[in-house]
């Protein structure tokens, strides 16, 4: 089984290079001295309900053309170069997303749910779609992928075939992700070295479907997706029924008043400001004025705490997951950026692509 689980270190070296040469933002506040100040989302809770059709307050990557129906939107992949993306218009900072939604099927079909920002912090869900049994949890700090030992797979019931409520609750403290109300993982401040590796900037929520599985892919990606995608199989359909999302920092802005990526240092604002200008900050800094709902996590629902039955190892590398059900088993780490970002079919550009047309 290792034969199939491992990457050889020289694939992997190669892999690494190609994942680091595309990850980016269309401005990155711990690199650039001056970015655009961050929309946030005022109205807070925000809920879609995709079953009643295309709804507000989300952009459509270029491509992306859904359909929507009894079960939601339908994310749907027929041909290699398909990444359907909807990302929100608005920024979170801190707290709580909620997606119920069916993964699509097939072998190296990558469904995905993420948080990410602009100095590249990433909280994700994602399902193989060749493994209908498991789902993965990751998240990254400031794009840093100098290990790749944060992946961890939790079992579910048949996510391809049915509708989960998938939940991450998201704090200053901790992140708590959920599975139809019950806790399957928390991962605290002090835990992801110290702080340095924890999402802790304002983030946009996407949700997206891509096939990882095409020749053009890295061997190593291949690999992680659990083997080539067959079209003649296709089309692959990810459902998303619906979304809710709270947000603990409510603003119109959010400012950062330095290159540190720092929570601290972000600026939570009640007035609409130009991203050239010193504007006056009539809200607060911290980083949670809107008050957590349950400091255990879970927003909804079951909060029994079940985290020890996602297994998960220190993988030496990215491209180190197989998407079988039984490689899956084992929990094998892999790294939350080589299924998002090694083409420019991939999931994440379309993320990058919103964000630049925003």
């Amino acid at each position: 089984m290792s034969s199939r689980i491992w990457a050889t270190g020289a694939l992997l070296s190669s892999f690494l290079l190609s994942v680091s040469a595309q990850l980016s933002t269309s401005c990155n506040p711990t690199v650039n001295a001056t970015c655009p100040t961050d929309v946030g989302l005022t109205d807070s809770p925000f809920s879609t309900d995709f079953t009643k059709g295309k709804s507000t307050n989300w952009t459509a990557a270029i491509g992306t053309n859904l359909v929507y129906g009894t079960n939601g939107a339908e994310f749907i992949v027929k041909t290699k170069t398909d990444a359907p993306t909807l990302t929100t218009d608005f920024y979170i900072f801190f707290g709580y997303v909620e997606v119920k939604m069916r993964s699509a099927s097939g072998t190296g079909v990558i469904s995905s749910v993420v948080l990410a920002s602009d100095d590249l912090d990433e909280i994700d869900w994602e399902w193989l779609g060749g493994n209908n049994t498991n789902v993965e949890t990751n998240y990254f700090g400031k794009g840093n992928t100098t290990s790749y030992d944060r992946a961890i797979y939790y079992p579910v019931s048949t996510p391809n075939d049915k509708m989960h409520t998938y939940g991450i609750n998201w704090t200053e403290s901790a992140i708590v992700w959920s599975i139809d109300g019950t806790k399957v993982r928390t991962l605290a401040y002090s835990d992801a070295v110290g702080g340095k590796n924890f999402p802790q900037t304002p983030c946009k929520v996407s949700l997206g479907v891509w096939a990882a599985g095409t020749s053009s892919q890295s061997e190593g990606t291949i690999t992680w997706a659990g083997g080539l995608t067959n079209f003649d199989d296709a089309p692959f359909t990810m459902y998303v029924e619906s979304v809710k999302i709270e947000n603990y920092s409510p603003g119109l802005n959010y400012e950062w008043s330095d290159q540190t990526g720092d929570y601290k240092s972000i600026k939570v604002l009640d007035t609409t400001t130009d991203s050239n200008s010193t504007s006056t900050e009539t809200g607060t800094a911290t980083s949670n004025s809107g008050g957590l709902s349950n400091p255990d996590g879970v927003v909804s629902g079951n909060s029994s705490d079940v985290s020890n039955t996602g297994t998960g190892t220190s993988g030496s590398g990215s491209a180190s997951a197989s998407a079988s059900s039984s490689a899956q088993s084992t929990g094998t780490s892999s790294s939350g950026t080589e299924r998002l970002l090694v083409s420019s079919t991939t999931f994440l550009l379309g993320v990058v692509a919103t964000f630049i047309l925003l």
